[in-house]
C-alpha cells in the first residue's frame, strides 16, 4: 500500500542493491493513494459545481475511484445474487445519472442490498443528512450481510472471498458514518465510531482511519490523545502521510509558539523546546515541501481530490483544507512555520539527488497531480526547475557574439565605424581612470 522509510537491501552487488531499492522506493513514492477524508460526491463535490460551473475532479481521479469501487464492493461470487449482479455493472458505469439508476434497480430485487444504498449515499444525496440517512440504511443492510457471510467463510475460498468484500463494505459504510457525524458536529461519536473500527479491523490500517481519527481529535482539541495516536503510528517501519509529519511538527510547535519571537529568538538564541519545534516543522516540510504555502494562504486552495500523491501537491491541498483550521487556532503556530519553513531547503540543496531524513524528493509528482487536480489549479512543482546562473551568462554571451558577427557580416563598414567609436570610448575612459 506504499513505501516504507526503512527498506530492507536484497542480497546480490552493493550497487544491485542500491539500485532495486531506489527503483522500489521510487514506485511506492509515485504511488496514488485514496484519500482518507474524501468529500462526498453529491452533498460536496456537485454542489461545489452547481455554484461555480467548474468540476472539481479530473476524469483520471473518477476512474481511479471506480476501480476502487469494484475491488471494495464486488466479488466472484456476485453472480449468486442478481442485486450483486446489477451493482456490479453500476461501479463499472460512467455515467452518474445511470449508477443511480442502477442503485434502485439493485434495490427492487434485494431491499437489503447495502452497496445501493452507499452508492444513492454517495452521488444522490445533496445534503450530509441525507447521506447519513442512506447510509445508516447500508448499516442495517450490511451487518446483516456480514453476519451472514461470517457463518459460511470456511465453506469454500468463494465465502471467504464474499467475507472479504462484506468487511470492506461494513468498514466503509462506518467510516463514511463517522465522517458524516464529523461534519454535522457530532465530533466525539465520530471519535468512537473511529476508534472502534480501529479496534475491530486492525488489519486495515492500510485504509488510515488513523488520519480521520487525528482531525478530529485535533477538532477536539484532545492533544493527548492526538499524541498517543501518532506514537503508534508515526513509526519508522510504517508509510509516513503529511497528516502524520505536520501534526506531529504542530503538536511540538504548540508548546512554544504562544511566546515565540524571531527578534529574541535571534539575541538569546533557541531554547531546546524551540529547536523540538523547528526540527519537527523542517521534517514536515522535507517531507511534503507543498503544505506551507497553503496553511499561511500564500496560495488558495481548492476541493481536495479523491485521490492523493504522497509528498505531492494533491496531498498538501488534501491536508491544508482540513488541518488549516487547526493551525490558526494554535497562536503563534502559522507565525514559528512562516519564519522557519524555508530554512528546510538549506539543508537539502538537492532534493532529488539526496535528502535528510527520508529519500531524495521523487521527480514523478508533478506530472501526477497534474492529472489528479483539475486543470483550473495552478500545480504547485518542486523544485524549482531554475537554471544556474552559469548557464544563463554563457547563453546571453553565445547570443551577443552570433548577434554581432552577423551585422558585421550584413554592414562591414557602419560596424566598423562602430567599433573604432567603442574603441576610443574605452581608451578614453582607461586614460581617465
Amino acid at each position: 500500500m506504499g513505501g516504507t522509510e526503512g527498506s530492507i537491501s536484497e542480497p546480490g552487488s552493493p550497487s544491485n542493491s542500491r539500485e532495486s531499492e531506489t527503483s522500489r522506493q521510487s514506485l511506492s513514492e509515485c504511488k496514488v493513494w485514496r484519500n482518507p477524508l474524501n468529500l462526498f460526491r453529491g452533498a460536496e463535490y456537485r454542489r461545489y459545481t452547481w455554484v461555480t460551473g467548474k468540476e472539481p475532479l479530473t476524469y483520471y481521479d473518477m476512474n481511479l475511484s471506480a476501480q476502487d469501487h469494484q475491488t471494495f464492493f464486488t466479488c466472484d461470487t456476485d453472480f449468486l445474487r442478481p442485486s450483486d449482479t446489477v451493482m456490479q455493472k453500476a461501479w463499472r458505469e460512467r455515467n452518474p445519472p445511470a449508477r443511480i439508476k442502477a442503485a434502485y434497480q439493485a434495490l427492487e430485487l434485494n431491499n437489503d442490498c447495502a452497496t445501493a444504498y452507499v452508492l444513492l449515499a454517495e452521488e444522490e444525496a445533496t445534503t450530509i443528512v441525507d447521506a447519513e440517512r442512506l447510509f445508516k440504511q447500508a448499516l442495517k443492510a450490511g451487518e446483516t450481510i456480514y453476519r451472514r457471510s461470517q457463518q459460511c467463510q470456511h465453506q469454500s475460498p468463494q465465502h471467504e472471498a464474499q467475507l472479504r468484500r462484506d468487511t470492506n463494505v461494513l468498514v466503509y459504510i462506518k467510516r463514511r458514518l463517522a465522517m458524516c457525524a464529523r461534519k454535522l458536529g457530532r465530533i466525539r461519536e465520530a471519535v468512537k465510531i473511529m476508534r472502534d473500527l480501529m479496534k475491530e479491523f486492525p488489519p486495515l490500517t492500510m485504509l488510515n482511519i488513523h488520519e480521520n481519527l487525528l482531525e478530529s481529535l485535533l477538532e477536539l482539541q484532545a492533544y493527548a490523545d492526538v499524541q498517543a495516536v501518532l506514537a503508534k503510528y508515526d513509526d519508522i517501519s510504517l508509510p509516513k502521510s503529511a497528516a502524520i509529519c505536520y501534526t506531529a511538527a504542530l503538536l511540538k510547535t504548540r508548546t512554544v509558539s504562544d511566546k515565540f519571537s524571531p527578534e529574541t529568538a535571534s539575541r538569546r538564541g533557541l531554547s531546546t523546546a524551540e529547536i523540538n519545534a523547528v526540527e519537527a516543522i523542517h521534517r514536515a516540510v522535507e517531507f511534503n515541501p507543498h503544505v506551507p504555502k497553503y496553511l499561511l494562504e500564500m496560495k488558495s486552495l481548492i476541493l481536495p481530490p479523491e485521490h492523493i500523491l504522497k509528498r505531492g501537491d494533491s496531498e498538501a491541498i488534501a491536508y491544508a483544507f482540513f488541518h488549516l483550521q487547526h493551525w490558526k487556532r494554535i497562536e503563534g503556530a502559522l507565525n514559528l512555520l512562516q519564519c522557519t519553513w524555508e530554512g528546510t531547503f538549506r539543508m537539502i540543496p538537492y532534493p532529488l539527488e539526496k535528502g535528510h531524513l527520508f529519500y531524495p524528493y521523487p521527480s514523478c509528482t508533478e506530472t501526477a497531480d497534474r492529472e489528479l487536480l483539475p486543470p483550473f489549479h495552478h500545480v504547485s512543482v518542486y523544485p524549482k526547475k531554475e537554471l544556474p546562473f552559469f548557464i544563463h551568462f554563457t547563453a546571453g554571451l553565445c547570443s551577443s557574439t552570433a548577434m554581432i558577427a552577423l551585422l558585421t557580416h550584413q554592414f562591414p563598414e557602419i560596424m566598423g565605424v562602430f567599433a573604432k567609436a567603442v574603441s576610443m570610448i574605452s581608451r578614453t575612459c582607461a586614460e581617465y581612470l
